[in-house]
């Protein structure tokens, strides 16, 4: 059992000294795992949203997942990925610049330029066109494979009022076209493109059009922070994952950390559903607060509780 003072790590002394840093919680461990593959975590789902789930993928439908803070909208992707042994995630984190050709693909016009005149210079022949093609998440996930991919459309809600429907007919063709690419001569018809991620994987493009096999397993994640056209929602499948009860806070919890970390947890848990309210905590708060307790953190000293149960909402 650490003792009483041993958990703290920075003391304010301004004493220098060698500090041996205590493990990390599961979920923050990043070297055991190969590069580009997220960690797996546990993923508890109840089985009427994992229904919701299976009859998006019988009917290749994007899945619109909404839910508060902390509910697992994100997870959910990885979670499917990994019992259907699909592969790493293809992750599109959307902001308000966020536009549909950035998904798509990007094209290094001035860097194939400067490159063509250097080697006109050495009178060598033009660089190759694919070699500044890389496609973006969506387009690797269209890729024909099969297969499908994961794709991530990470807080579709944060983007700009177009980009639904903007989405709609990629999402509806399951195509889309280069035309950097699609005006190439035909002796230059196919073309090899770099793919979204760490891999350096290679692709053929055929006549600058990409066209998938099987449509890619779609999440898209909404915070409810706004409404999307009808039009959108009708080709999505929608899913509300639901705030955790404290039976499945406990399920967690053991998921997590095991099941002797449930020991000492009434007294956090009634703190954390107590201080819960909408949007307010999320459960990876709960999961902290439950790890620093078993590495023998005193969670009642001056205030420490509420730094780690602090609101999501609201000003700081």
């Amino acid at each position: 059992m650490t003792q009483p003072d041993e958990w703290r790590l920075f003391r304010g002394d301004r004493v220098a000294r060698q500090t041996e840093f205590p493990k990390a919680p599961p979920w923050r461990q990043f070297t055991d795992r190969p590069a580009g593959r997220p960690r797996h975590r546990p993923y508890l789902i109840g089985r009427a949203e994992a229904d919701v789930v299976s009859a998006a993928l019988h009917l290749r439908r994007p899945l619109l997942v909404t839910g508060h803070p902390g509910t697992g909208k994100s997870s959910l992707a990885h979670a499917i990925a990994h019992e259907l042994s699909l592969g790493p995630v293809l992750q599109w984190a959307v902001n308000s610049r966020s536009a549909l050709r950035e998904a798509l693909y990007g094209y290094d016009a001035i860097g194939r330029l400067r490159e063509t005149h250097l080697r006109q210079e050495r009178g060598e022949s033009e660089p190759d066109i694919g070699t500044y093609v890389r496609l973006g998440p969506l387009g690797t996930a269209l890729v024909p494979r099969e297969r499908p991919r994961v794709l991530l459309v990470d807080e579709l809600d944060k983007g700009d009022v177009d980009l639904p429907n903007d989405l709609l007919t990629v999402f509806e063709e399951g195509e889309f076209e280069i035309p950097e690419l699609a005006r190439l001569p035909q002796e230059q018809s196919e073309v090899r493109v770099l793919t979204h991620g760490s891999g350096g994987e290679r692709v053929t493009v055929t006549h600058g059009l990409v066209r998938c096999h099987e449509f890619p397993v779609v999440v898209i994640t909404s915070n409810g922070e706004r409404d999307f056209p009808p039009a959108f929602m009708r080709r999505c499948v929608r899913l509300d994952l639901p705030d955790p009860d404290e039976t499945r806070l406990r399920d967690i919890v053991a998921a997590h950390l095991g099941e002797e970390a449930l020991a000492d947890v009434d007294d956090l848990l009634r703190a954390f559903l107590n201080r819960r309210a909408p949007g307010e905590l999320a459960t990876d708060q709960l999961l902290n607060a439950v790890f620093l307790r078993k590495g023998g953190v005193d969670l009642d000293a001056e205030g420490l509780l509420n730094a780690v149960l602090h609101r999501l909402g609201g000003a700081v």
